[in-house]
């Protein structure tokens, strides 16, 4: 009965929160990009982030413009260990979505798609800290860090996080 109350739980937090409004974190918000006061560029290589770590300052809003140079789809997400761990497993659920993204919607900016639509509302998509590049495409994210927490930044399609594509995130 308590799994059963706990997975009611996580289905219900994980649904699409509503006017547009992305779910809160304690270590931050998603912002609009021209409230940013800094931006970082980071590439995404196959099970590889370069830079390997970043630091921001509490109260910094960052715009991170995101390359996926790699030959494979991959994510950038924001979170501490425990949400990547949750989110891996729905990554893997939607696994084939995944990959046949870019096959589905060639010549799109998916960037800018909205792939809580294309990887169903509950993935974790729509919340605002994360986004799912294609190879060869260009993303953005942009995110107010409110205080000092143990995040990282990562990927969490399936297996990629395992291979080492993860990286600290220190706020100042």
């Amino acid at each position: 009965m308590k799994h059963l109350f706990l997975t009611a739980a996580l289905a219900l937090t994980s649904l699409p929160t509503f006017a547009g409004e992305a779910k809160p974190f304690a270590f931050g918000e998603p912002a609009p990009a021209a409230k940013a006061t800094r931006t970082v560029e980071v590439v995404l290589k196959d099970i590889a982030f370069e830079p390997k770590s970043i630091k921001v300052k509490a109260g910094e809003t960052v715009r991170f413009v995101l390359v996926n140079e790699g030959k494979l789809p991959h994510e950038f997400n924001l979170g501490d260990k425990a949400m990547h761990a949750e989110h891996q497993k729905e990554m893997v659920a939607m696994q084939g979505k995944i990959f046949t993204a870019g096959m589905n919607h060639e010549g799109m900016d998916h960037g800018q798609m909205d792939h809580s639509q294309m990887m169903g509302g509950g993935h974790g998509h729509d919340t605002g800290n994360t986004v799912l590049v294609q190879p060869g495409q260009r993303a953005e994210l942009t995110w107010t860090f409110r205080k000092s927490a143990p995040i990282e930044f990562a990927c969490n399609v399936p297996g990629h996080y395992q291979a080492g594509m993860v990286g600290p995130l220190t706020i100042e």
